[in-house]
């Protein structure tokens, strides 16, 4: 215990501070008034939000379709009664199209109209996709007046629980069904190019959607094999750090030559295939001539896509081979610092699990974020209004459907609708929904940050009483890990609450000027544009100083315990007195780690390519048979990076406080006995740094 305090006393170093109090308790308060106030709004939403809304389509009545407990639980599809009226301006600004609608068991799989069904057999049919207990006891003309039944029945596909029209072309011809025309439900026949309009939003993503079916078949035929990949990712990220601990210089260079050798092969392979491809017919196509294809197994037939691949690849290569040849001094300082890291991430081997904390913290506030925000946009009431054809007075009011058909409104317009129009409201609640929507986003990046945060003051806190140890590792705490998370919880809040504040701030405006640039893009004013693109870039500048201010900040707190601004001043002027330093060793040890992600990513990548492409086999197994076999690739290789990105991000916060503790050992002690040298051996020999031995008594 002795030593501890020996060690502390001597470098400086004070987890609680100065004073051994609490740092910016202001800022404390409130983040646990605005936790509070967060809760509130929570309540609030849950209580007057219906998630249902988003889930299920609305009839014209405000009924959910496909809802268990209701009358509509067997009839989960949307029926527009007449789909040509959606393309009507009046949807863009009502958000509804003026035709009754309502929910069904099934979409239309036959053409008919109301007037050969309704003294035919098919009635029973037809009466399906009438309005609810509508009977025959009117004429044809008045059952169309009166919107009582559709004109015409068109078959129909359902997409996002909605009938659209099965338009699709046939040599050339536009078709629905089999059919070239339609009747209107008079017995006058007309173009299917009039239907277009009305379902040319659907048609467009018809495509899309058979994309993502697709696209999902191979996830499910391949999630086993696309699990077994990110598993040994994350045994190649943890192989990789044990044996950085133990042979840091020779992995360090056997990685560069591994990723050389690894985008060499890549060229190589690049090559073989454009050869393989010389004479073959069709090869020789551009990419600009062939256009965009869903299928992108067809670039892959083009000589003219390896070739870029290669040409990509070259350029990688040369960039990298440069870098080393002008870095090769620094990369040996690099390997020092990442070998007195490897060693304080062995005595807290607990750190590499921490991510695990910091994503299930971030999770929940995703979820709480997510959730209060659906419940917030479903929190309306169902307004209906009068809808009309032709022009009438009483358009667009607010109407009652059960008092509607003998209210006043309907006598002056006879042939108009009430229906269900929107959610909303205009109660001091509802208008303060966008308030309430936007404290919302603001909580989210002020707590998203707060989590952060925590976890670099955790392990930063426990990586410096690593370094401001004398006698490594006898003089470690117990459990430093646990130790500093207590800490940064106890005495640390404030600081934490205000740096994830400075920041969220930002970032909401950041979120503000994307929202207004949005809205500006129909714009023809050039100086708004210009205007606005300097001030996203101003603001994604200031983000990233901030960020980079706030990590530094965050690791002075826990090696002296004071307050965010003290800690930002200390950290910022100490990096500017060794901006030289800065810019080599931590940057080199940057893309030393990259080099590493590349590695993990890229051999578990090209094992995937070569799986999925069915050129190996693993036992007696074999890559399923897919769609497209790049994506499970693309998952695999994502996933890879993530997973290596969150072992890294460890070791590179581990790097960063050790730097810092080293900058601050350097200024602060001079080898004498009274102000030792806490670093390690390795570093007193590369700076011919020593200890000088107190005189004998």
């Amino acid at each position: 215990m002795g030593k501890n305090q020996q060690s502390e006393s001597l470098a400086g170093y004070s987890p609680r501070g100065p004073k051994g109090g609490c740092t910016d308790i202001i800022c404390c308060v409130f983040l646990f008034l605005a936790i509070v106030g967060y809760v509130a709004v929570g309540i609030i939403a849950w209580t007057h939000g219906d998630p249902r809304k988003v889930i299920y389509p609305t009839d014209s009545r405000g009924q959910f379709c496909g809802q268990k407990g209701t009358k509509n639980e067997n009839k989960p599809f949307l029926f527009y009664f007449n789909i040509v009226k959606c393309a009507s301006p009046l949807v863009l600004l009502e958000f509804q199209c003026p035709t009754p609608q309502i929910c069904v068991e099934k979409c239309p799989s036959r053409y008919l109209t109301y007037l050969n069904a309704h003294a035919s057999e098919d009635f029973e049919y037809y009466k399906q996709y009438c309005l609810p207990g509508f009977q025959k006891n009117k004429g044809v003309a008045e059952v169309l007046r009166d919107g009582d039944c559709p004109a015409v029945l068109i078959p129909s596909k359902p997409f996002a629980q909605r009938c659209f029209p099965a338009v699709h072309a046939h040599k050339g011809v536009l078709m629905v069904g089999n059919e070239t025309t339609y009747e209107d439900g008079l017995g006058s026949r007309k173009n299917v190019t009039e239907l277009v309009e009305g379902a040319k939003k659907a048609n467009g993503v018809l495509e899309a959607r058979q994309l993502a079916m697709r696209i999902f078949e191979d996830y499910t035929v391949s999630w086993y094999w696309i699990i077994i990949g990110l598993i040994i990712a994350m045994v190649l990220s943890l192989l990789f750090i044990i044996l950085l601990r133990f042979l840091a210089g020779i992995m360090v260079w056997v990685m560069i030559v591994m990723v050389i050798l690894v985008l060499g092969y890549g060229i190589l392979h690049c090559y073989m295939e454009y050869a393989r491809l010389r004479g073959e017919a069709g090869s020789d196509i551009s990419l600009v001539d062939l256009g965009f294809q869903t299928d992108f197994r067809v670039y892959l037939h083009l000589r003219q896509t390896w070739v870029a691949f290669m040409i990509i690849l070259s350029i990688i290569e040369v960039i990298i081979i440069l870098l080393l040849i002008f870095l090769r001094k620094r990369i040996l300082i690099a390997i020092a610092l990442i070998k007195e890291a490897s060693r304080a991430v062995g005595y807290v081997m607990c750190s590499l699990l921490y991510p695990l904390v910091t994503f299930f913290l971030l999770c929940l506030c995703i979820a709480y974020w997510a959730s209060t925000a659906i419940f917030l946009s479903t929190s309306n009431e169902a307004v209906y209004k009068i809808f009309n054809d032709t022009s009438c007075p009483v358009a667009g009011k607010t109407c009652n459907p059960e008092t509607f058909p003998s209210s006043n409104e309907s006598r002056l317009c006879p042939g108009a609708h009430c229906q269900f129009a929107f959610y909303g409201g205009e109660s001091t609640y509802h208008r303060a929904l966008l308030g309430l929507q936007i404290f919302n986003v603001f909580m989210f990046f002020w707590l998203a940050n707060f989590v952060l945060a925590l976890g670099q003051v955790t392990l930063a806190g426990a990586f410096a009483s690593y370094y401001w140890a004398m006698n490594k590792p006898d003089d470690l705490p117990a459990f430093p890990l646990f130790s500093a998370f207590g800490r940064a919880l106890r005495y640390h809040t404030g600081s934490l609450a205000f740096g994830s504040l400075i920041l969220a701030i930002v970032q909401v405006i950041r979120v503000m000027l994307e929202y207004l640039d949005q809205r500006l893009k129909a714009a023809e004013n050039k100086f708004a544009k210009f205007l606005m693109s300097c001030l996203k870039c101003c603001f994604w500048c200031l983000e990233k100083f901030i960020k980079f201010l706030n990590r530094n900040a965050y690791i002075m707190i826990a090696i002296y315990g004071t307050n965010f601004c003290t800690s930002a001043r200390n950290a910022f002027f100490l990096l500017m007195r060794n901006i030289i330093r800065v810019a080599v060793l931590d940057k080199v040890t940057d893309f030393l780690f990259l080099l590493g992600k590349l590695l993990i990513v890229g051999s578990v990548g090209i094992l995937a390519f070569f799986f999925f492409t069915h050129r190996i086999r693993i036992v007696q197994d074999t890559a399923p048979p897919l769609n497209y076999y790049w994506v499970p690739i693309v998952t695999v290789v994502i996933g890879s990076y993530l997973i290596a990105h969150g072992f890294f991000s460890v070791y590179g916060m581990c790097v960063d406080t050790l730097f810092l503790c080293f900058l601050e050992d350097l200024e602060r002690n001079d080898g004498t006995p009274e102000r030792p040298y806490f670093m390690s051996l390795t570093l007193k020999k590369i700076l011919n740094k020593t200890n000088k031995r107190q005189e004998e008594a």
